[in-house]
């Protein structure tokens, strides 16, 4: 039973880690402009973080309690402490702590002031991409051809929106020249 949970709370935790970066894309981008309210998907955004932490500690605790791969408090908090499959799991905590301190900074924003808590925030892509990583090198579903899908799709997704986002973000950046005459 534990291994379902391992890898049923995994999905949920990577799907739920990629539907709150793809929605802060759209929200930071502002690509639907006032067509949604900000608030409203922010707070959706904040949630979809909130839930992907939750799911990542049931993935944990189910890890710790298997028996097959004997996965110590150590191997489940320290980057690089893990002899099973080292690199993946590395990337994985790396992820999870990385989600953790994002996910905390909705709560502390007022606290650490709008500029560190956007630097903090950037974390998120690096926890995404650490635990797409995770799931395609520790994952045992990672030849299965939907796995693959919401992997290839959901990489494609950020990266087109990450690319958008870059680009709008550029194009505001540059005040607008008066034509000379």
């Amino acid at each position: 039973m534990t291994w379902e949970i391992i890898r049923a709370s995994g999905f949920v935790a990577y799907g739920l880690l990629a539907a709150s970066v793809i929605l802060g894309l759209l929200v930071s981008s502002k690509l639907f402009g006032r067509a949604i309210s900000a608030k409203s998907l922010t707070y959706l955004h904040e949630g979809l973080a909130v839930g992907s932490l939750l799911a990542t500690i049931t993935h944990l605790v189910a890890l710790g309690l298997d028996e097959y791969v004997d996965f110590g408090l150590q191997a489940l908090l320290v980057p690089g402490a893990s002899s099973w499959e080292p690199q993946a799991v590395t990337l994985g905590v790396i992820a999870m702590w990385m989600l953790a301190i994002v996910t905390v900074s909705f709560y502390i924003r007022k606290l650490i002031g709008q500029k560190v808590w956007r630097f903090v925030h950037f974390a998120s892509f690096g926890a995404f991409v650490a635990a797409l990583a995770h799931g395609i090198m520790a994952g045992t579903d990672s030849g299965n051809p939907a796995a693959l899908a919401l992997y290839g799709a959901t990489g494609a997704v950020v990266m087109v929106l990450l690319i958008a986002r870059v680009a709008l973000e550029g194009d505001t950046a540059r005040p607008a020249r008066p034509i000379a005459g």
